[in-house]
């Protein structure tokens, strides 16, 4: 999986407890959440820039491991956003990524992780400016939760290796 950020800055400088701005990623189904993202940004509608969409064929084709994955990659927080109930292009997509989601907010659950820093919405193609409240509100919930990762300073533990903003990890 490529990287998650943008910013030049690596990964510890932008986690400072006093400058956390948490990084969340969006699943967006190409057929009816990415267009509404494309709505947003058309109408001009505001939404936090540290929102990164990743544009999918279906909801239904996330697996857990993608969601568990985006975390493990660094970000903060993941959200899914699918086509309205019974309005899947693909029949029943947005449901099996609805019970994914439930699987994956689980297993945070069991290892002492905040489930709230995965969640799934529905969004129709015309409902851009409620997309970006729901960018808003996850932004809102996971900086309230704070990083998933503390920063290195404060792992405390001995040789334990840390991966860049690129996801690779140090050359020793």
């Amino acid at each position: 999986m490529g990287s998650w950020r943008g910013s030049s800055e690596s990964l510890d400088e932008q986690r400072t407890p006093r400058r956390f701005e948490p990084l969340v990623g969006c699943f967006c189904c190409q057929w009816c959440s990415y267009a509404a993202a494309d709505m947003a940004g058309a109408l001009r509608v505001s939404y936090p820039a540290n929102v990164r969409i990743v544009l999918v064929p279906c909801t239904g084709r996330i697996d857990v491991g993608h969601l568990l994955a985006a975390l493990e990659a660094g970000v903060d927080g993941v959200l899914v956003s699918g086509c309205l109930p019974g309005q899947c292009h693909y029949v029943d997509g947005n449901r099996k990524a609805a019970k994914r989601v439930e699987r994956a907010r689980a297993i945070l659950k069991e290892i002492g992780v905040s489930p709230e820093r995965i969640a799934m919405v529905h969004n129709a193609a015309s409902m851009g400016p409620q997309l970006a409240r729901c960018f808003s509100e996850m932004t809102q919930r996971i900086r309230t939760l704070g990083p998933i990762f503390p920063p290195r300073e404060s792992t405390g533990v001995p040789g334990r290796r840390h991966r860049d903003r690129n996801g690779c990890s140090p050359v020793r």
